[in-house]
């Protein structure tokens, strides 16, 4: 038991605790903090500084503070459907990254973080449905959608600015963008049907380059085979020609010869092929140079 002459002196030192408990207060680095007095800001405690760090004092009981992380924070938006400049239906998420630079303008217009969330979400997704719905859905779900996103981040920046949130944002990008699951069977039929239309007018197009290809090559063929069969007619008339002419030059050197050449001819011609069956009289004319010679009568 302690001694009754203590009590006081406890007593004293328990209520000396509580009002230093409630008067001093530390601010780290990473924090800013807001001195509200009866629920009405008086003082902003910026730790962004190394000289506003540490150790602070307050009215005790009258005043309360209010701590704002002064990191950069994050904050991912919930899924919003958006209709596209082509009338496309998409399903977008998206996040944003800001920080507290102004936490007065932040606590009066917001007064506390989970206020704070439900704002900017709406502001982000607000913006998402300015910008996309005048972009084309094409353009949102490719891979190339910087434009895009700067856009939305211009516009993310103005509201905020206009709606003096206290905030500065510094990036806002789409995580996700896609088809919704009741449209995407129809979209990829549409899509096969498309590719299908570009594969049957590729096939066209090449089987109209075969059949070019091949009756320029069948035209080139004609021409070279006649071209070829002229060259050889030329060259068997010239021959023949030149064949007659010198016959004819022997033929009115030695009659005889040409006797002799008709009847070779004649032999061939009948003959020759070793099959012929002929009924002449032994004594014929028609083999009077088997008997004689080519000077025969």
């Amino acid at each position: 038991m302690m001694d009754r002459r203590y009590i006081p002196y406890a007593i004293a030192a328990v209520v000396v605790l509580i009002l230093l408990a409630n008067t001093f207060f530390v601010v780290d680095q990473r924090e800013q903090a807001i001195v509200v007095r009866l629920g009405d800001p008086v003082r902003v405690v910026n730790a962004g500084a190394e000289a506003t760090a540490g150790l602070k004092v307050k009215v005790p009981f009258m005043e309360q503070v209010l701590r704002f992380d002064k990191r950069n924070l994050a904050l991912a938006t919930e899924e919003e459907e958006i209709i596209a400049a082509d009338q496309e239906r998409l399903v977008v998420d998206a996040f944003i990254r800001y920080r507290i630079d102004e936490p007065l303008q932040y606590y009066r217009t917001l007064r506390d973080d989970r206020t704070a969330r439900d704002r900017i979400q709406r502001l982000v997704n607000s913006a998402l449905r300015e910008v996309l719905g005048s972009a084309p859905s094409s353009e949102i779900i490719s891979g190339s959608r910087s434009g895009v996103m700067q856009r939305t981040l211009q516009d993310v920046r103005a509201r905020a600015e206009s709606s003096r949130l206290g905030i500065e944002v510094i990036d806002v990008r789409i995580r996700r963008a896609d088809l919704p699951q009741a449209n995407q069977a129809a979209v990829y039929r549409r899509m096969e049907t498309s590719r299908q239309q570009e594969a049957a007018q590729v096939r066209a197009i090449g089987e109209q380059q075969k059949r070019e290809i091949i009756a320029a090559a069948d035209k080139e063929v004609t021409i070279t085979l006649a071209t070829a069969q002229e060259e050889a007619d030329r060259t068997r008339g010239e021959g023949d020609a030149q064949r007659t002419r010198i016959y004819a030059q022997s033929f009115g050197r030695d009659p005889g010869f040409a006797s002799f050449y008709r009847s070779m001819q004649a032999y061939e011609a009948s003959i020759g092929q070793g099959d012929a069956t002929m009924v002449l009289s032994p004594d014929s004319q028609f083999f009077r140079y088997f008997e004689r010679g080519p000077g025969a009568r």
